[in-house]
C-alpha cells in the first residue's frame, strides 16, 4: 500500500484533454475492432485517469465526482467509446472500494486496475463451503476483455426461500466472453457478453447490494474518506451522462472543423456560415449543450456536496439524480442531431467524425438507466405523490 497525492481537479482534466488528438486518431481502429487501441488504454493509465476512482491508500486519487465528470467529458471530445468505458471502469473501482482490505489489496496492488462491471443480477449465487459457485450470463459488459476484473451482480438465495441481489468480484481470466459486441454505436467500447460457468466466488469477494444502491457502506476501512459518503445510483448516474455531454461537444468541434468554405448545395449560399439557418442551427445546438452541462454539474456537484457533509439523501434527491442523468443525455442529442442536420450529405462518409458521435450518443440514450423518457417518469411519479416504479435510487 501506498499513499499518493491526488493531483488537482484541473491537472487531471488538463491531462484528459491532452488525450484527445490521440483517442480521435485511433477512434475508427477502435470501432472497427470493437475494443480500444492497446495505445489508448496504455495513456489513459500512464495519465493517472484510472486511478481516479481508487483509495488513496492504493496508490489513487480518491477524486470528486465533478473531477470524474469533467474528465469523461473531455475524453468523449475525442471518442464516446473510449470515455464510456472509462466511466465504467470508474464505476466499477468504486464499487471494488467497498471490499474488505484483503480484497482490496489484491484487486488494487496495480492502482490503475482496470475492473468492468454490471449492475443487472443475471447470476445465480449458490452457496457452497466457503463462498459461492457462480452461474449466469451478463451482456453489455463494457471494456471485460480489456479488464483484469469483473464487478458483477447476481442473486443468491435467503434463508425464507426468497433471493438476495449480491455483487460479486470476479478476475477476467475466471469468465467466458461471448464475441457479440456487433452493434450500431460505441463500437469501441466492446460491451461484450460474459459467462460463468460454476465459478467458485470466495465469501470476501461477496457483498449484499442493498447496503451499496441505498448508500449504508460500512466503510470501516476508510472511515474519514469521501468518495463513498453517497448511495451508488447518484454517483453513477453522474459519471455515465459525462460521456452524453463530451459527446454534444465533440460535434460541435466537429460541425465547425469542416463549416469553413462549405456550401449548402442547391442554394445560392457560397459559404454554409452566411445562412440564417446555419445561425439558427448553431445556436439551438449551443442551448442544448448548456443544458446538458447544468444537469451534469448539478448532478455531480450534489453528490460532492452530501457526501461532503454527511447529509442523508431524500427519496426526491435520488429521483432527481436520475431525472439530471436522462435530461443530459437528452439534450446533449438533441444538440448533436441538430448538428449533424446540418452537416449535410458528406457527413455520412465513414472518416468524417459526426455520424460516429450521433450513432454514440443514440446508443447511450436507449441505455436502460440513461432512457430519458424513463428516467422523467420514474421523477414524475415522486412529484405526483406515487412511489417509485425502481429499486435503483
Amino acid at each position: 500500500m501506498s499513499i499518493t497525492d491526488a493531483p488537482p481537479r484541473a491537472d487531471l482534466v488538463r491531462a484528459a484533454a491532452e488525450l484527445v488528438p490521440l483517442l480521435a486518431r485511433h477512434a475508427q481502429w477502435s470501432e472497427d475492432n470493437r475494443r480500444l487501441h492497446e495505445e489508448v488504454v496504455e495513456a489513459l493509465s500512464d495519465a493517472g485517469i484510472l486511478r481516479m476512482r481508487v483509495p488513496e491508500r492504493f496508490g489513487g486519487y480518491e477524486s470528486d465526482t465533478r473531477a470524474v465528470v469533467e474528465v469523461i467529458a473531455e475524453l468523449a471530445r475525442g471518442d464516446g467509446s473510449a470515455a464510456w468505458t472509462v466511466a465504467v471502469w470508474h464505476i466499477s473501482s468504486w464499487v471494488t472500494g467497498l471490499f474488505p482490505d484483503s480484497v482490496r489489496e489484491e484487486v488494487f496492488a496495480d492502482p490503475s486496475a482496470r475492473i468492468s462491471g454490471i449492475l443487472s443480477p443475471t447470476a445465480m449465487a449458490v452457496p457452497t463451503e466457503g463462498g459461492y459457485l457462480l452461474n449466469g450470463k451478463w451482456s453489455f459488459n463494457t471494456g471485460a476483455t480489456q479488464s483484469q476484473w469483473n464487478t458483477n451482480a447476481a442473486v443468491r438465495p435467503t434463508p425464507d426461500g426468497g433471493y438476495e441481489p449480491i455483487m460479486t468480484l470476479i478476475p477476467m481470466a475466471d469468465l467466458q466472453v461471448i464475441d457479440d459486441w456487433h452493434t450500431s454505436g460505441l463500437r469501441g467500447s466492446g460491451s461484450v457478453s460474459t459467462v460463468a460457468d460454476g465459478v467458485f466466488v470466495p465469501e470476501e469477494r461477496v457483498m449484499s447490494m442493498v447496503p451499496i444502491i441505498m448508500g449504508q457502506h460500512p466503510l470501516q476501512q476508510d472511515p474519514n474518506t469521501t468518495m463513498w459518503g453517497g448511495p451508488f445510483m447518484p454517483v453513477a448516474c453522474a459519471t455515465v451522462g459525462a460521456t452524453a455531454l463530451g459527446l454534444a461537444r465533440a460535434a460541435k468541434e466537429a460541425f465547425f472543423e469542416r463549416l469553413p468554405g462549405r456550401k449548402i448545395t442547391y442554394t445560392d449560399y457560397p459559404d454554409q456560415s452566411q445562412a440564417p439557418l446555419t445561425h439558427l442551427q448553431v445556436a439551438e445546438a449551443e442551448i442544448k449543450i448548456d443544458q446538458a452541462e447544468f444537469h451534469e454539474y448539478r448532478a455531480a456537484d450534489r453528490v460532492d456536496r452530501k457526501g461532503k457533509s454527511g447529509e442523508e439523501w431524500t427519496l426526491e434527491e435520488r429521483a432527481k439524480a436520475r431525472l439530471d442523468l436522462g435530461a443530459a443525455c437528452q439534450a446533449a442529442k438533441d444538440a448533436v442531431d441538430v448538428l449533424r442536420t446540418a452537416s449535410g450529405g458528406s457527413s455520412v462518409y465513414q472518416h468524417v467524425p459526426i455520424q460516429r458521435i450521433q450513432r454514440d450518443v443514440q446508443t447511450l440514450n436507449l441505455h436502460a438507466i440513461m432512457h430519458p423518457n424513463t428516467n422523467l417518469e420514474l421523477y414524475g411519479r415522486i412529484l405526483c405523490g406515487m412511489g417509485p416504479n425502481t429499486q435503483y435510487l
